[in-house]
């Protein structure tokens, strides 16, 4: 009997689009011989949808077309079962799914919403847990569990937008302390999406309002000179851990937008014509990069090292991908984020060291296997109920003894 996999991809966030490309790819490369692979597509309003045409990136230049074909479901616990149930009043039950695989990039999705929703109905789930996803997207807690493990980073400030409003004066004064050119980037997003390379301090208030515009929470970071950046993927959980290749990114700009990895030159088509075309591209494969790194082997050992710490130390699982900044003067390494679900799910990495699309998915739903039943081994509750024989107030003024012991 095959595996069910509910493919999640979508959501409220900037990298929507982005997270269909991820997940349409990740789709066509999972093996149906083992698995039976189930769509659910959240649309930019939040609603859930599954049916087979969302497996087809042509269909997305049509969301109305899409929405009027594919079911509009919800997912919830039946009985023991998982399932995706049709809304409105003739309610039926499309498909059961045995496990759920989150493809999904940026805010209230890769942050530890949807996994949070995930863990409370008790379904296994690829990728991070709450806890990690929540710090693997937001940088400011990310670099602050980084710096209690002594990880080396660049040095960097943050601050709130509320703060900023309130006393810019003050807010730039603490920015002033940094080593200029900085980058200016919103906590929480992805995909280079807010982010603003500042080389004077006249053209800082630009960058911070276009940061404002994507999160509440603003971090600026001093730029590595003579830089180098080089990613590695990391695949595992806290128990164990397998590194990618390196790859060393070559761009064209001081540093990769949005629109070099996921729009570039990609050709306009449709399907069957209709009216709104969707741009096609390759994601970050679309980007110049060198696989392997140019690395000395020192460095690649310690980009290496640092990678498995860096995992850990955030609790990670799955498979991400962790960036680097390298000062080839100095030789000098900067861990700078993890992506904990990153684009193309790092595929290209791992292909490079002999480990093709395919297994690779295979290898992410077996760890989430492994965490599910090491979840569930632990305590989350108690048989007992301290409310029983409660009787009103009064019955609670008897407890407080027995529930302040």
């Amino acid at each position: 009997m095959k595996i069910k996999v509910g493919v999640i991809f979508g959501g409220e966030t900037v990298e929507h689009e982005v997270s269909i490309i991820s997940a349409v790819q990740a789709m066509a490369k999972m093996d149906q011989e083992k698995y039976e692979i189930i769509p659910i597509y959240i649309t930019k309003d939040g609603d859930w949808y599954t049916g087979e045409m969302l497996k087809d990136i042509d269909y997305y230049g049509d969301l109305g077309l899409l929405k009027k074909y594919a079911k509009n479901v919800v997912l919830y616990k039946r009985k023991g079962a998982f399932v995706l149930q049709t809304k409105g009043f003739f309610k039926r039950i499309i498909k059961e799914i045995d496990i759920a695989f989150p493809i999904v990039h940026g805010t209230n999705v890769e942050d530890g919403v949807l996994q949070g929703y995930l863990q409370t109905i008790g379904i296994p789930f690829v990728g991070p847990d709450t806890y990690a996803a929540v710090v693997g997207q937001d940088k400011v807690y990310m670099k602050s569990l980084w710096a209690l493990d002594e990880l080396p980073m660049t040095n960097f400030v943050w601050f709130y937008d509320s703060k900023y409003r309130q006393n810019q004066e003050e807010t730039i004064k603490q920015i002033n302390k940094l080593k200029y050119p900085v980058i200016v980037k919103p906590a929480s997003t992805g995909s280079s999406i807010g982010i603003g390379i500042v080389r004077k301090k006249e053209e800082l208030a630009k960058a911070i309002e276009e940061a404002i515009q994507y999160d509440h929470k603003i971090l600026v970071e001093e730029l590595v000179e003579n830089l180098k950046e080089v990613n590695i993927s990391v695949l595992g959980n806290s128990d164990h851990t397998t590194l990618s290749e390196i790859e060393e990114v070559l761009p064209s700009k001081d540093f990769l937008t949005y629109e070099d990895k996921y729009i570039g030159n990609g050709k306009v088509k449709g399907k069957g014509g209709y009216k709104q075309p969707v741009k096609t591209s390759k994601g970050m494969l679309s980007a110049s990069r060198k696989i392997p790194a140019d690395l000395t082997a020192k460095l690649k050992k310690e980009v290496a090292e640092v990678a498995e710490r860096a995992f850990k130390a955030l609790g990670s699982s799955g498979c991400c991908r962790i960036d680097f900044l390298i000062d080839e003067k100095a030789k000098k390494v900067y861990v700078n984020e993890i992506n904990s679900i990153p684009g193309s799910l790092a595929f290209y990495l791992w292909e490079a060291k002999g480990v093709n699309y395919t297994s690779l998915l295979d290898d992410m739903i077996n760890i989430a296997v492994k965490d599910y039943k090491k979840r569930c081994s632990k305590t989350h509750s108690f048989d007992s109920n301290i409310l029983e024989g409660f009787r009103g107030t009064k019955g609670l003024k008897g407890m407080k003894g027995k529930l302040g012991e």
